[in-house]
């Protein structure tokens, strides 16, 4: 399906855009009434990684603040867990099919959240679900967000010499895994590597993340060069609007926020191999 008329209409944006005349909530609402019901479908792909961080803060407290960009209310995440909780399938379309899996998972333990193990739980269940897409763009997207993740989270935790975390099991995982090579074994896998390499020395984590906004800001252009009217366009607008948002909302407090999240995960992982 074409989309002329809404395409045409999108204002223009550029990363270093510091305010938006529209964020990507209220651009959800508008997109709802215009798009295909298999086209919406797409779009809430990208709205379920908000789904993800709420369904961790309820689980963790379910009196916390729910991120309202998620495709589900508040209301609507309790009433698919207790459902699950009865052995039953929610039937919500929001409802990711893989939240069953993570909250059986979850329960299992019953222990409280560790926050990067059910951080990058949740994250590889989230890929392997959107990396199924038939779409193949959208699926391409997934699978390029969830190497990039990996590579540069492989690079940081081996400067520290600390074992690595990956998510996911495709080539790119599977090779990071079993590879003690400065490129990871990827050499001739991944395009940009070196680039990849240079982003992941940065020591300057304004810089740093800047530049993996930056590499997937150019992902997209690349890959939508040739799409003029369609889906691919509208989500690809969609992601850049997000990566715009969030830069507009960056403080000085929002960066040693990200920061103090590296040292953490760092220091979770000190903790896991003292106790191994």
């Amino acid at each position: 399906m074409k989309y002329y008329c809404l395409i045409a209409g999108l204002p223009e944006i550029e990363i270093d855009d510091n305010k938006l005349s529209i964020n990507i909530s209220d651009f959800r609402e508008d997109l709802r009434s215009q798009l295909s019901d298999k086209d919406n479908q797409l779009i809430d792909l990208l709205y379920t990684q908000y789904d993800n961080q709420n369904l961790l803060r309820y689980l963790n407290d379910k009196d916390a603040e729910l991120d309202t960009r998620g495709n589900l209310t508040k209301e609507e995440l309790e009433e698919g867990i207790r459902l699950i909780s009865e052995d039953e399938d929610p039937k919500n379309k929001h409802f990711p099919p893989y939240f069953k899996t993570f909250i059986e998972e979850f329960k299992e333990t019953q222990t409280a959240v560790e926050s990067t193990r059910w951080e990058n739980r949740i994250s590889e269940l989230y890929y392997q679900w959107a990396m199924q897409n038939k779409n193949k763009f959208v699926s391409k997207w997934f699978e390029f967000n969830l190497n990039l993740n990996n590579i540069l989270t492989a690079y940081t935790y081996r400067k520290y010499q600390m074992e690595t975390e990956v998510v996911g099991d495709n080539e790119v995982a599977q090779s990071i895994r079993g590879s003690n090579q400065r490129d990871l074994g990827l050499t001739g896998t991944i395009d940009n590597l070196e680039e990849l390499q240079r982003i992941a020395d940065e020591s300057d984590l304004f810089e740093r993340e800047k530049k993996i906004d930056l590499l997937k800001w150019s992902w997209l252009d690349e890959e939508t060069f040739f799409e003029y009217f369609t889906i691919e366009r509208i989500f690809a607008y969609v992601i850049k609007l997000g990566i715009i948002e969030r830069w507009a909302n960056l403080d000085h407090e929002e960066g040693k926020k990200i920061f103090r999240e590296l040292i953490n995960r760092l220091k979770e992982s000190v903790v896991k191999e003292q106790e191994l």
